[in-house]
C-alpha cells in the first residue's frame, strides 16, 4: 500500500498507508476434562497456551486492544465461573496474558503440587477452564477507552443468561437495530454496533430462557431442575436466527453462554473470514486459517471454512454442529483482505498474491517497451513481496518466448555472442529500499518530521544507472497516496532513476467499506480526488452537482431503494486516464524522474482471487443495501465538507 508515518515521542516507523481493518478472533473449546491434558500434554493450561499461540499469530489483525474470556463449564454455585482480562495499551496480547499468568504466579510458587492438580486449579485458579475467547482489535471510535475492547459481556445470575460477544464485524443499520430496541423499551447504553449487537442477542437469549422455563414450570419441574433443563435444551440456532434477521454488514461473532454452549455466526455473504478445526479433544475457531494449522500442527484439509450464514454451535455437553441461521447470498468474502490484511503464509492467499503480481508482468513489460537491460524490478514493503516474485515470473514467461523466437531468427547462423546474451538475459532484480527499522527521533513537528521520515528508508545506491533505467516498484494498493508523495518517491529518485513506476497489485481504490476495514472517506482515495480534478479539468462540474443531487434526494429512501449514483463520477474516463492524473497528482515537484502509475484491474483480480468476489472497494458493487447507503452518505459529507464517517464504526 502507499505509505504513511507512524509517530511516537521516540519513534517514527515508515509502513504501508495504515488502513485500520477488520479485527480477529479466537474461540477454544476443550471437549475433554483439564486432567486429559494434564496427563498428556503436560499442563492443564493447554488450552490457555493454545489460545496465546493463536493470538500472537492474528496479532496483524489488531493492535489497539486485547481481550480474553474464560469460562469453568459446571462450576458450582457461589464459584465464580466467568474471568476477563483486557487492555488497550501497547503490545495488548502479551499484556493480557501477563495479567492471566500473574494469577497463577503465588501458587505455582507456594502450593506448586496443588497448582500442578488440574481439579484444585480449576477449582481455585482463575482462567483454568475449559472454554476460551480471545478478541484482537483494530479500531478507532472510542479507541483509547477499555470500554470498547472486546469480549464484551452481558450479565446474569442465571448461567443460562450469560452472554459473552467478541466479533470481527461492522454494521451499517446500526440505527435500525438500535431503533428496534428501543421499541422493545429497552434503553441501550450506548449507540454503536457492539452494544445493539449484545443486547439483541441477549433479548432473544432471554426470550428463549423465558419460554423454556414456562414450558418446564407448566409440566411441574421445580425452578432448581429446571435451570439445568434449560441448559440442555437452549436453541443456539435460533437465537442466532431470530437476532440476526436485520444485521446489514459484515460479520464474524464469537458467542459464550454462561452455563457452557458457545457459538461463531458468520454474515450470509462471507464478507468476514473463518475457519475451523475440531477433533475428539479441541475445537479451535479463528479469523486465519493457517494460524490453526501452525497452532495445532494439522493440514490444511483439516481445517474447514465457516459457511456463509452458518453458525459453528458448540454445546455444553461437547456437541458440535455447522448450522444454518441467515439465508446465505452472493458470496462477496472480501477481494481486498486477500489481496493484503490476511496473513500470507495461507497456501491459497500466497498462491493468489502471486498471481496478481503475474497478470501485471504484461503491462509492466509494456510500458518499458520491453527495455530489460535497462528496468530494475523490486517491491515496497515486504508484505508486497509475494506479489513481486509473481511479477516476475511473469517476466521470466515472456523471456522464454521472446528467447525461442530469437534463436528461431537467427536460422543457422549462429552467432555465438549474441546467442550467449539471449540466453543469459534476466530481470534484474534487487533489493532497492532497506527499512532502518530502529531509527529514533524525538522530533515531532510536522515539518521535521516529513524530512526525518524521508530518512526511514536506506536504498542502495549504485545498482541504479543514472538517469537510464526505469524503476519497477510494486505495492499491495494505493490508497490515499499522501506519503508515496511526501516521501517514497524523494526516497527513490536519490537513485536517479530515469522513471518510477509504481505497481499495484490492487485496483483503484474508489469507494468506501463500511464492513470492518478503516476507509470510509472518499476525499481519503487518490483515485476519487483524480476523477473529480479531472471533471474540473474538463469543465464537467456540473456532474459533481447532480451526482451530490441525486445523493441527496434519496437520503430518506429504505436503503434496499438506493442507488450508488457515485459511479457517474468515474463514468468518463478510462481506468489509464485516472491512473496517469494520480501519477501527475502524487509526483513531488523537487525530484527529477518521471513517474507513473500502474494499477491492477477488476478482471484480473477475479482471475486470481476466484472464490472472493467482494470488490466494493473497486467497482462500487456492494453485497448489502447498507453499503450502498453509505457511499451515497460519503460522498454527501464530501461535498458538504464533513470530515467524518458515512456510518458508524464498530467498537
Amino acid at each position: 500500500m502507499c505509505y504513511t508515518e507512524f509517530s511516537t515521542k521516540y519513534q517514527i516507523i515508515i509502513m504501508s498507508d495504515q488502513v485500520k481493518h477488520e479485527c480477529g478472533i479466537v474461540l477454544i473449546r476443550l471437549l475433554k476434562p483439564l486432567d486429559y491434558y494434564k496427563q498428556k500434554y503436560g499442563t492443564w493450561r493447554y488450552g490457555l497456551n493454545k489460545l496465546y499461540l493463536l493470538m500472537e499469530k492474528q496479532h496483524n489483525r489488531g493492535q489497539d486492544g486485547a481481550g480474553v474470556v474464560s469460562l469453568k463449564i459446571d462450576q458450582p454455585s457461589g464459584k465464580k465461573y466467568l474471568f476477563r482480562e483486557r487492555s488497550n495499551l501497547n503490545n495488548p496480547i502479551q499484556d493480557v496474558f501477563a495479567r492471566i499468568f500473574k494469577h497463577f504466579e503465588y501458587d505455582d510458587d507456594h502450593n506448586h503440587a496443588k497448582f500442578c492438580d488440574s481439579e484444585w486449579a480449576k477449582e481455585n485458579l482463575p482462567f483454568a477452564g475449559e472454554l476460551y475467547l480471545g478478541h484482537l482489535r483494530y479500531g478507532t471510535f472510542g479507541k483509547d477507552s477499555l470500554d470498547y475492547v472486546h469480549p464484551v459481556m452481558r450479565e446474569n445470575n442465571w448461567r443460562s443468561r450469560n452472554l459473552v460477544l467478541a466479533g470481527n464485524f461492522n454494521l451499517t443499520n446500526t440505527d435500525e437495530i438500535y431503533d428496534a430496541l428501543v421499541d422493545l423499551g429497552q434503553h441501550p447504553k450506548d449507540f454503536s454496533d457492539t452494544v445493539s449487537i449484545l443486547e439483541n442477542v441477549g433479548h432473544f437469549l432471554d426470550e428463549e430462557n423465558q419460554l423454556l422455563f414456562r414450558q418446564f414450570k407448566n409440566e411441574g419441574f421445580m425452578n432448581r431442575e429446571i435451570s439445568s433443563f434449560i441448559e440442555r435444551e437452549l436453541d443456539v440456532r435460533k437465537i442466532l436466527e431470530r437476532s440476526s434477521k436485520r444485521w446489514d454488514g459484515g460479520y464474524v461473532i464469537g458467542g459464550i453462554f454462561g452455563h457452557g454452549d458457545a457459538f461463531v455466526a458468520r454474515d450470509p455473504n462471507g464478507i468476514r473470514p473463518a475457519s475451523y478445526y475440531y477433533d475428539d479433544e479441541i475445537v479451535v475457531v479463528a479469523s486465519e486459517r493457517p494460524v490453526i494449522q501452525t497452532a495445532l500442527n494439522v493440514r490444511l484439509s483439516d481445517v474447514k471454512e465457516l459457511k456463509p450464514g452458518h453458525a459453528l454451535i458448540i454445546k455444553k455437553d461437547g456437541r458440535i454442529s455447522e448450522e444454518l441461521v441467515n439465508v446465505p447470498q452472493e458470496r462477496k468474502s472480501c477481494s481486498f483482505e486477500r489481496i493484503y490484511f490476511s496473513r500470507g503464509s495461507d497456501k491459497d492467499i500466497y498462491m493468489e498474491r502471486k498471481e496478481l503480481g503475474r497478470l501485471l508482468a504484461p503491462k509492466v513489460l509494456e510500458m518499458v517497451d520491453y527495455n530489460l537491460k535497462d528496468t530494475v524490478f523490486s517491491f515496497i514493503p515486504n508484505t508486497a513481496e509475494t506479489a513481486f516474485y509473481g511479477m516476475i515470473e511473469g517476466v521470466r514467461s515472456y523471456l522464454v518466448n521472446w528467447r525461442l523466437e530469437q534463436v528461431r531468427a537467427m536460422g543457422n547462423n549462429v552467432d555465438t555472442k549474441k546467442l550467449e546474451e539471449i540466453l543469459t538475459l534476466e530481470p534484474r532484480v534487487e533489493k532497492i529500499a532497506i527499512k532502518d527499522v530502529k531509527m529514533r527521533t524525538f522530533i515531532t513537528a510536522d515539518n521535521s518530521r516529513d524530512e526525518m521520515v524521508a530518512h526511514v528508508y536506506d536504498v542502495t545506491y549504485g545498482i541504479v544507472k543514472n538517469n537510464v533505467d526505469t524503476l519497477i516498484i510494486i505495492d499491495d494498493s494505493i490508497v490515499r497516496g499522501t506519503t508515496l508523495k511526501k516521501s517514497i518517491l524523494k526516497i527513490l529518485d536519490r537513485l536517479h532513476p530515469k522513471k518510477i513506476i509504481v505497481v499495484s497489485s490492487a485496483p483503484q481504490i474508489r469507494y468506501p467499506d463500511c464492513y470492518g476495514i478503516d476507509m470510509a472517506k472518499m476525499g481519503d482515495f487518490c483515485a476519487f480526488t483524480a476523477a473529480i480534478e479531472l471533471l474540473k479539468e474538463r469543465g464537467n462540474e456540473a456532474l459533481i452537482d447532480e451526482v451530490y443531487q441525486k445523493c441527496k434526494s434519496q437520503r430518506n429512501l429504505p436503503k434496499e431503494e438506493m442507488v450508488n449514483y457515485v459511479k457517474d463520477i468515474y463514468r468518463p474516463f478510462t481506468d489509464d486516464q485516472i491512473s496517469a492524473k494520480i501519477a501527475q497528482m502524487l509526483k513531488p515537484k523537487d525530484i527529477d524522474a518521471d513517474v507513473d502509475i500502474v494499477f491492477q484491474t477488476v478482471d484480473n483480480l477475479h482471475v486470481a482471487c476466484p472464490k472472493d468476489n467482494g470488490d466494493w472497494y473497486f467497482t462500487g458493487n456492494y453485497p448489502t443495501p447498507g453499503g450502498t447507503k453509505v457511499v451515497n452518505t460519503a460522498f454527501i459529507n464530501y461535498i458538504e465538507g464533513r470530515n467524518e464517517r458515512a456510518y458508524l464504526q464498530s467498537v
